[in-house]
């Protein structure tokens, strides 16, 4: 063992290292399914095979330093002031490497979409009613077929009495009464920090007291047109309400957080 440190420097050792905890956290995160809360599964594969490269990599790179001839220690001498920033962003990757690979990544949350612009991705609903058709059944629809149902043709009328079975987490809105929430969720197109939150009001039997923020529910009734406060969109009428296609909720279930949090 004492063989090996003498013939791999210092700074190839900390390289040598930040390859192999880089690799070793990828294949953690694709192992664990953790990478569900950082990117789109189309790209797992391709987090899969980077961990494996990152591997081989350092594997080859612990051959070839204990094969070739060791540098002069003059050379070494006269070559460690620049390796200083080498030395300092091995270590940065070290570090971070380990906390990935001590601690498990955050999904987001209600605050999320509250500052990522929830209220937005709902449009407002036109006034005049026109025929529409959908070849899903309703109750088979996410919350995020529910939502591109609605940009397609945004009049609530059009849906009342048909059923829904939604699942999401729970936002708590201010300009929504006592007994609403926000369901919502967050689309993702490639990764956490491009995800955008998507949404429904929902009408519940009860108090929304009952179920905090980030609460995941799934909920089973069926949808209404109401008339709430403005809550982001395109327009609103003269008194800051708009009609929107809301869930009446029949029945409401608690569930754990999925391990797919987000719609893609």
């Amino acid at each position: 063992m004492k063989k090996i440190r003498k013939k791999i420097s210092f700074p190839n050792l900390l390289d040598i290292t930040a390859f192999f905890l880089w690799g070793l956290l990828m294949l953690k995160y694709w192992v664990t399914g953790e990478l569900y809360k950082l990117i789109h599964p189309n790209y797992f594969l391709l987090v899969f095979a980077s961990g494996i490269i990152l591997l081989i990599i350092a594997s080859l790179k612990i051959v070839r330093n204990l094969i070739k001839k060791a540098p002069s220690t003059l050379k070494n001498e006269d070559n460690s002031s620049s390796l200083l920033p080498k030395k300092g962003a091995s270590f940065l990757l070290i570090m971070v490497a380990m906390i990935g690979l001590t601690t498990e990544p955050k999904i987001l949350n209600s605050t999320s979409a509250l500052q990522r612009g929830l209220t937005d991705s709902l449009p407002p609903v036109s006034l005049q009613p026109e025929a529409f058709a959908n070849a899903s059944k309703p109750e088979d629809r996410t919350l995020i077929e529910w939502m591109r149902t609605i940009n397609v043709y945004p009049e609530p009328d059009s849906y009342t009495g048909q059923k829904a079975n939604l699942t999401g987490f729970v936002v708590h809105l201010d300009s929504l009464p006592d007994n609403y929430i926000y369901l919502s969720r967050f689309v993702l197109t490639c990764c956490a920090a491009d995800a955008y939150p998507v949404g429904i009001p929902v009408k519940l039997p009860e108090s929304n007291s009952k179920y905090p923020a980030d609460t995941w529910l799934e909920i089973e009734g069926t949808m209404m047109t109401e008339t709430l406060a403005y809550l982001g969109g395109k327009s609103s009428n003269n008194n800051g309400e708009v009609r929107y296609l809301v869930v009446n909720a029949q029945n409401v279930k608690i569930i754990p957080t999925p391990r797919n949090p987000y719609a893609q």
